[in-house]
């Protein structure tokens, strides 16, 4: 998080933007997002408006999209409103961090367990979405927000936003190129397997780091798994539900080993990511409505 700059808006619709969630993460998200209050000070928002680069008529229909939705583990959007050419939204605020910077709090990946705990809740979340017939296709590290009571996957349709289906998609703003499936890049119509590889993606980027890694830098709880969700045949990757299967089974293994009765128990953050969003609550709480302009 990052207190407003001087070319930020004021206000998105009705509500009075306090700060920018991203702080140097910009490029990797379809959406501007703020932290904005409703004018009585009552209610506190995660606000979107579409990147500058991105087609608001595009992104506007995904925003709607999302708001029909009510899918666990999505975040859920309460308002779309705005013009054809500045469309917003707006979700209930909950003190969170992006991965990126739950990352850069910690000071490097994520411990292997926690890793694994949440590449299981974001399969969970997918294979639920997959269920009922909906692709996410917007998931990457940017994408999944941290907060204390589990993740929240954002920018819902970032990849149908960014260009229709039979243009290429490579290279196009506001879309994380390690974490978008190559049958996706071509411009290929989004899938359930698509989702996966950007899942795959996110889980090695919790571990080590980076979306692409080198294969002896992952954890070996996940290397294999890791590298069949990047397969670039799509066919060759497994569902959202085998990865989630997967995932249980090692902490399930993990906590035998350890002597552990109750591997249900979800691992906690880290500590410095658990003080980093602390820190953010305070912050967002403390904040005051800027002064109404004088009438003078």
């Amino acid at each position: 998080m990052e207190w407003l700059r001087h070319d930020d808006p004021p206000q998105i619709g009705p509500h009075i933007t306090l700060a920018r969630l991203d702080a140097g993460f910009e490029q990797a998200v379809s959406a501007r997002r703020f932290i904005a209050r409703s004018a009585d000070g009552d209610r506190t928002f995660l606000a979107c408006l579409p990147r500058i680069d991105v087609d608001p008529t595009r992104w506007a229909i995904e925003a709607e999209g999302a708001r029909r939705l009510s899918i666990p583990g999505f975040l859920p959007v309460g308002e779309v409103g705005g013009t054809a050419e500045l469309p917003w939204c707006t979700a209930p605020y909950v003190p969170a961090l992006p991965l990126p910077a739950a990352l850069r709090a910690h000071g490097g990946p994520l411990p292997e367990p926690v890793a694994r705990a949440l590449g299981a809740a974001l399969a969970r979340t997918l294979a639920t979405a997959h269920a009922h017939g909906v692709t996410h296709a917007g998931l990457s590290p940017a994408a999944v927000l941290l907060t204390t009571e589990g993740p929240r996957l954002s920018c819902f349709g970032a990849v149908r936003a960014a260009a229709p289906d039979g243009e290429q998609r490579s290279g196009l703003p506001g879309l994380e190129s390690g974490s978008l499936a190559p049958e996706q890049a071509a411009g290929g119509r989004p899938q359930p397997l698509g989702d996966v590889y950007a899942l795959g993606a996110v889980l090695a980027y919790a571990g080590t780091g980076h979306t692409v890694p080198e294969r002896n830098e992952l954890p070996s709880s996940f290397r294999e798994l890791v590298a069949a969700c990047l397969s670039r045949d799509p066919q060759r990757r497994p569902q959202a539900h085998q990865v989630l299967a997967h995932l249980e089974s090692a902490t399930r293994t993990a906590a035998h080993q350890a002597g552990v009765l109750d591997a249900a128990v979800p691992m906690p953050l880290p500590a410095a990511v658990v003080a980093a969003i602390a820190r953010q609550s305070g912050q967002i709480l403390a904040a005051e409505l800027p002064a109404p302009a004088s009438l003078d």
